[in-house]
């Protein structure tokens, strides 16, 4: 006899809860790309566990992303906003565009697979 499954499944590590206070001390030692270091033309590549993404910086606080989901989309460049980066869960680094271990997320809600590397090319090295 087989038992059907409830649908409801048990962690099988008991989730640490962490302070809002905790979260903002944490986004500080993190490392990675902020919003703050770029300026429009700027890239970033990163590459994800499944993709390689690039993006560069526009005046606006938009940026063009190819590659990853939307070059396998069809997409090709896109202008896209970025919320931020998550390190899996809900709340959101929105200063922090790409960093190491987290999750990038755009304006959709379309969420990367966990970076692996990050990579910033300065606007006066990308001959622009």
């Amino acid at each position: 006899m087989t038992r059907e499954s409830s649908g409801v499944h048990r962690a099988r590590r008991p989730m640490k809860a962490v302070a809002l206070d905790g979260l903002t001390e944490v986004a500080d030692l993190v490392d990675g790309v902020r919003r703050r270091d770029l300026d429009p033309g700027d890239r970033i590549i990163i590459a994800t566990k499944n993709s390689v993404y690039s993006l560069t910086a526009c005046a606006n606080g938009f940026f063009v992303v190819s590659g990853g989901w939307f070059e396998r989309e069809g997409e090709g460049r896109a202008r896209v906003e970025v919320r931020g980066c998550t390190a899996g869960g809900h709340a959101i680094f929105t200063d922090h565009i790409a960093a190491k271990g987290l999750f990038m997320e755009f304006a959709d809600g379309l969420r990367t697979t966990r970076i692996r590397s990050v990579r910033l090319i300065p606007v006066g090295k990308n001959g622009s």
